[in-house]
């Protein structure tokens, strides 16, 4: 099939099951449980998993579309051109599934994959520790090998979403006695099992999307370690990698229109001959587009460069700080625009959209900091990019 005839495929059938609620609205981690917890966002997704649309790029063996780089292109095109939110998002997709197709053994992969593809299974990550956050490597949290399976004890913090996950992937040490990187290894176990809690932590914001989670002698059987005992680092910082790419494209198919700002500017300001009144506001809403737009480009340039389907590497940690810090400029700008009406918490004097700039404002305060904070991922660019010395 042509690519053209391929793009009418694509575009009929989007518009055809593409639900009205999953097109034109803005997605962000801490509501999307809520957004995909709904009839319309199941049937989105069931009628794009039977395609293997939801993973477009994976193997069909493994539930995938098996779409080649440009076949995927014109479905993120056509996707974006409907505003169509995609078919189902989360640490399973953008994560632990290409970790797996790296990493996992075929029995791992034919197990896990597809219930990713489907939904049917929602995961989380065990990586941060309340001593081991941007130093990730110190963690303390064990896991005892005993015959067939392993014993886990110690705490994971900051874990987003396992309130509502099924597994989660989880690094623990192995091996206490060797050195901080080594002894450590990179285990899936089930969250729903006897000896393993969950709390949510409520956020400034209002809502509840990370928690604290203790393991008392919960269970990883040894089936489900990927990759080798004690060498459970290189998994991780793979599976970061993956993290930051996958970010990355999502800041690139959010796209924001370039008035977007200006739209919010004229309600506040005005305009004067056809521009808007505030110069300040003007020069602002022109350094931020140019940002954001740059960065998509770069995310396109580098998407490019890695069709041989070379896995990503430290360069994402360019990503990482960058998409972070311009996601946190944008939520201050549209606030400022917006005066003493972009800090309103609750009230009628407030429309919904001035009470979600607020919230905004307050959600993008963290996304420097997890996923690895801006001055981890600044570490990261000047030894493993720039070859600078320690």
């Amino acid at each position: 099939m042509s690519l053209d005839a391929f793009r009418e495929e694509v575009r009929e059938y989007l518009e055809a099951n593409c639900p009205a609620s999953m097109r034109g609205r803005a997605l962000h981690f801490e509501d999307a449980y809520e957004i995909y917890n709904t009839d319309d966002a199941r049937r989105w997704r069931d009628s794009m998993a039977v395609r293997g649309w939801t993973a477009p790029t994976w193997p069909k063996e493994y539930g995938g579309g098996g779409l080649s780089f440009e076949e995927n292109q014109v479905l993120q095109q056509e996707m974006a051109a409907l505003k169509a939110l995609p078919p189902e998002t989360g640490m399973g997709l953008a994560m632990i599934g290409p970790t797996l197709l790296e990493f996992g053994t075929e029995e791992q992969k034919q197990r896990h994959l597809p219930k990713i593809v489907s939904g049917e299974v929602r995961w989380c990550q065990g990586y941060s520790e309340p001593g081991s956050g941007s130093d990730l490597a110190s963690l303390q949290t064990r896991a005892v090998l005993e015959g067939d399976h392993f014993v886990i004890n110690g705490q994971k913090i900051w874990t987003s979403g396992a309130d509502v996950a099924d597994w989660m992937f989880a690094l623990v040490r192995t091996d206490p006695q060797a050195s901080k990187h080594e002894g450590i290894s990179f285990v899936l176990l089930e969250m729903s099992q006897p000896g393993v809690t969950v709390k949510p932590i409520r956020l400034i914001s209002g809502s509840s999307p990370f928690c604290e989670t203790f393991f008392d002698n919960a269970i990883a059987l040894r089936e489900n370690l990927v990759g080798e005992l004690n060498k459970g680092w290189t998994v991780g910082k793979r599976l970061l990698q993956y993290e930051r790419s996958a970010s990355a494209v999502r800041t690139k198919r959010k796209g924001k229109p370039v008035n977007a700002y200006a739209v919010i500017a004229r309600e506040y300001f005005g305009e004067v001959d056809g521009r808007l009144a505030d110069a300040d506001i003007r020069d602002r809403i022109t350094r931020q587009t140019m940002l954001e737009k740059s960065l998509q480009l770069t995310v396109q340039r580098v998407a490019d460069e890695s069709r041989s389907g070379k896995a990503p590497g430290a360069t994402t940690s360019i990503f990482k700080k960058v998409g972070s810090t311009i996601a946190k400029e944008a939520s201050s700008l549209k606030s400022d625009i917006r005066g003493t009406a972009g800090v309103g918490w609750e009230g009628d004097g407030f429309s919904e959209e001035e009470l979600e700039s607020t919230r905004g404002w307050l959600r993008d305060r963290a996304v420097t900091i997890y996923g690895g904070t801006n001055e981890v991922q600044m570490n990261i660019i000047s030894k493993r990019v720039l070859g600078l010395p320690d």
